[in-house]
């Protein structure tokens, strides 16, 4: 391809290739000019309150779209940010990051420049750290190939990527990269696949009573319907973790829950403990899936497949990626009818609610509500601490339906990401449940959801501070500033319902407020008693308290 563009052009270029239309960030002199760029070519720029809700809004954006963007100044900007990308990273966010950054000629002459801390490569070493790839695009013969080599890794392995790109550079001719090049060839170890198919489906044939954990990576690397395949072929019970809720069907006949070590149901807990073959499919084995570490699945009857390694019992495969595995591995599996002989009992019941006027709302009936409340038009967006606690056996029909950070656990993540959320599947309207410690953080955000006219409704869990910290260690500390959270809506320029709630029935005529204004952002702030939390979050506190001793 002959044409020539500029690096920002070439830039913003990968970005739509991407299918990102939205970019999130915050102004800088060192980025004014890409800004310009920006807007130039055809995307629409978010301005967030600052860098980090930027991050947040981006990774909202990420897991809702595919990939997302923000754009900040270089120091004070990167460094805010960083947060949120190290978020990314953990979680396996397809996210970008652009920085603006001095003149190439400040940085060959060391001169102190402001936002400059301690040496001017100190930020891109940084996010080297919590990036799958990065690159510094002050070189005009090598910037197209730069993007395009860290626009497929974000691409290809779900993670996050940083651009830095000097004031003087933005606007140099660059030979424009071509979606008809060759990309590099993914190369699998072709033998490695095949004997770690069979040696798992050597395993699975022989067991009696096998069973699948469905992870966040079968989302991440869009392996749903090849993992269904599979798990329907052989009928497979299967559960998810809380971290890739809903990425198989919550309805199906064969889906027995979600299992969280000790903290789980004890039928679901049971079944896969006792089980003689559990096949772990993109399952994230960090503390919080596997309730702080209280599960019990014996390294014997393992497999445990991730995005570019399997684990077999005691055998490790490495360059083996998780979708050669499951082509390979089906066509091995013998047929076997589980169904028949052991229907799926484990399937709760949608609770129908009803409420009781006058009497104190609590978190378990307010999550009864909000239950009824969901379905395959609404996404729900939980922060960290009860929200998600309380979140697990909430139904949710679709595997792009739930978002949380559920690993990274960075508290005020949802209301930025409800932003991000809401523009990219603007289709479908946003459920945030966040806490008031964890809204605190972030507030300022929901003006930014009220310029852009996004539509969420946003349940304010009101205890007056951080219940998850009480649950471990209660002192003076995780009580928190009592806000009238009702009213910051309105202040910020709203005009959608907002309602402060104590009883089951004001509750119900705020809900009944929020859905007959569909084109709004609704506000509802839920007062609770301070320690009033759902059973796995009093477990969790009393766990984590004991792993701190």
């Amino acid at each position: 391809m002959n044409q020539t563009l500029t690096i920002a052009q070439c830039l913003i270029a990968g970005l739509k290739e991407a299918g990102i239309k939205h970019v999130f960030g915050v102004p800088g002199d060192y980025v004014l000019d890409f800004m310009d760029r920006v807007l130039e070519g055809g995307l629409e720029l978010v301005g967030t309150c600052n860098e980090l809700n930027a991050g947040y809004a981006a990774d909202g954006y990420a897991r809702a779209n595919g990939a997302g963007a923000a754009i900040v100044t270089y120091g004070v900007g990167g460094f805010s940010i960083s947060n949120a990308v190290a978020g990314a990273c953990a979680e396996q966010v397809p996210m970008v990051l652009i920085s603006g950054a001095p003149h190439s000629r400040q940085k060959s002459s060391n001169a102190l420049v402001h936002h400059l801390a301690g040496g001017y490569n100190i930020q891109s070493d940084i996010f080297k750290k919590i990036t799958a790839d990065s690159a510094v695009l002050d070189n005009p013969a090598t910037a197209a190939a730069d993007i395009a080599r860290v626009m497929r890794t974000c691409l290809e392995r779900r993670m996050p990527v940083y651009f830095e790109i000097p004031v003087d550079a933005v606007d140099m001719p660059c030979a424009a990269p071509s979606a008809r090049e060759p990309k590099p060839a993914a190369s699998p170890d072709a033998a490695a696949v095949s004997e770690a198919a069979s040696e798992a489906a050597g395993m699975i044939n022989a067991a009696k009573n096998p069973v699948v954990i469905a992870g966040i990576e079968i989302l991440r690397h869009q392996l749903g319907a090849k993992a269904l395949q599979l798990i329907e072929s052989v009928e497979l019970p299967y559960a998810t973790t809380i971290s890739s809720k809903s990425v198989l069907p919550e309805l199906h006949p064969q889906f027995i829950g979600l299992y969280q070590g000790a903290f789980s149901r004890r039928s679901v807990r049971e079944q896969i403990e006792s089980s003689d073959c559990v096949l772990s499919l993109g399952v994230m084995m960090n503390d919080f899936n596997l309730g702080m570490f209280t599960s019990k699945l014996a390294p014997d009857r393992l497999i445990s497949a991730q995005a570019g390694s399997v684990h077999i019992r005691h055998h490790s495969f490495e360059n083996v990626r998780l979708v050669e595995f499951l082509e390979t591995l089906l066509p091995l599996l013998k047929e076997r009818s589980i169904l028949s002989s052991h229907p799926n009992t484990h399937i709760l019941p949608r609770r129908d609610y009803k409420a009781q006027a006058g009497k104190q709302i609590t978190i378990k009936r307010l999550f009864e509500r909000i239950n009824n409340l969901l379905d395959d038009q609404k996404i729900l967006v939980c922060d960290t601490g009860d929200a998600i606690c309380a979140a697990v056996d909430l139904y949710i029909e679709e595997a792009d339906n739930f978002i949380a950070q559920a690993y990274y656990l960075s508290i005020g993540y949802s209301l930025p990401a409800t932003l991000g959320v809401s523009l990219a599947r603007p289709e479908r309207r946003v459920i945030d449940i966040i806490g008031d410690g964890a809204f605190q953080m972030t507030a300022q955000e929901l003006s930014t959801i009220v310029r852009k006219k996004c539509n969420p409704v946003i349940f304010i869990l009101n205890n007056q501070g951080y219940v998850i910290e009480r649950m471990i260690h209660d002192g003076p500390y995780n009580d928190i500033q009592n806000w009238e959270y009702s009213r910051l809506a309105g202040v910020f320029g709203g005009d959608g319902p907002a309602f402060r709630v104590q009883t089951e029935d004001e509750l119900e005529k705020a809900v009944a407020a929020a859905l007959a204004a569909p084109d709004k952002c609704a506000v509802i702030e839920v007062v609770l008693p301070p320690t009033d939390c759902s059973d796995i979050l009093a477990e969790l506190g009393r766990k984590v308290r004991s792993m701190s001793k």
